[in-house]
């Protein structure tokens, strides 16, 4: 079965067939049709390689992610993934686990299969791979960049928004003493949420007190023991701020392992609003961030990349807003 034999059989010619199978604009909606039935009813798989060699792309993109075992990143990778099937393209997952050595493998990774584009959904960048990136004019989408090249945009999420509406919710509520469990502190996401932290405390007059900050590895496990040092203070927190869900669940465990209730005995808010935030006991208050939106986003903007279509905008921002369960109370 070859290009030939479909072309012959859906009456046009082989290139026509071509630039259908590579999503060409020039051909007309219903030839394309046409010309995919017959692909279908032969069961013709185009070779990808070749296909590479006659258009000069890979037809594939890459998605970098920090940890594929936080529900916040399965969700992004699905949105994601939806997306670039639509448009038949191959998608290369890399996985991070917060690692820049991962960063590393991931993005040679990407190069040597020369993908089309990249979307960086992840803070620990390698700025001299990233330089590679650049270098090749290999079109890529960053979170929390700062400056973007030509060939690049920037997703940036309102971290410290969330923050702050998170923290004016606990003041409304009368907490005072409101501590907070950081993420590793060498990501620059992290890093933002605890600024922001403080931030909000200082311009409420509260003192953040030694202790009252504890960092964790965005995992249940750290979210644990950050909050059974809090609960071991000589003054506890009557609230608890996490810089993720993840976080949230695992200090959620150990308030519940001490014996003390949420909200009754201390009140706890998450960060992500990821599906689980929902189902736990008693569902989490925590500060959303759109996965489908982030998705959309970042995929529209590496397409427009790889179109060169991006010239005026090359900054994107994604809200990040609190949601109210029954985590928190009154004081």
């Amino acid at each position: 079965m070859n290009i030939k034999q479909v072309a012959k059989r859906a009456k046009v010619s082989t290139a026509t067939v071509s630039r259908t199978i590579n999503g060409s604009d020039k051909v007309s909606p219903e030839t394309a049709e046409r010309v995919r039935q017959v692909i279908h009813d032969m069961n013709f798989f185009p070779n990808s390689h070749a296909r590479t060699l006659v258009s000069g792309r890979s037809r594939m993109v890459g998605l970098i992610i920090s940890d594929i075992t936080n529900p916040f990143f399965p969700e992004l990778v699905k949105n994601f993934e939806d997306l670039a099937v639509d448009r038949g393209l191959e998608i290369i997952i890399g996985n991070t686990d917060y690692k820049p050595k991962r960063m590393v493998s991931c993005i040679r990774r990407m190069l040597e299969r020369k993908v089309d584009g990249v979307a960086i959904m992840t803070s620990e960048t390698d700025m001299a791979l990233l330089a590679e990136l650049t270098r090749r004019n290999t079109p890529m989408v960053l979170l929390d960049a700062g400056k973007t090249g030509d060939h690049s945009a920037s997703v940036k999420i309102e971290y410290a928004q969330g923050i702050r509406e998170a923290a004016e919710h606990l003041f409304s509520l009368n907490h005072q003493r409101v501590a907070f469990i950081a993420g590793p502190q060498e990501l620059e996401s992290a890093r933002i949420r605890r600024e922001a932290f403080v931030a909000a405390m200082k311009a409420r007059g509260y003192a953040v007190e030694e202790g009252m900050i504890q960092e964790g590895n965005h995992r249940i496990d750290g979210g644990g023991i950050a909050m059974r040092n809090l609960l071991m203070l000589e003054n506890p927190p009557t609230a608890v701020m996490t810089s993720n869900d993840m976080t949230a669940i695992g200090a959620l465990g150990t308030i519940h392992e001490a014996g003390m209730r949420v909200p009754q005995d201390i009140s706890v808010v998450g960060f992500d609003g990821i599906s689980f935030s929902n189902l736990t006991q008693p569902p989490l208050t925590t500060v959303l961030i759109s996965r489908t939106q982030l998705a959309l986003t970042a995929f529209a903007a590496l397409e427009r990349l790889i179109k060169r279509e991006d010239a005026q905008k090359s900054d994107y921002v994604i809200p990040a807003h609190l949601i109210l369960r029954g985590s928190t109370r009154a004081i």
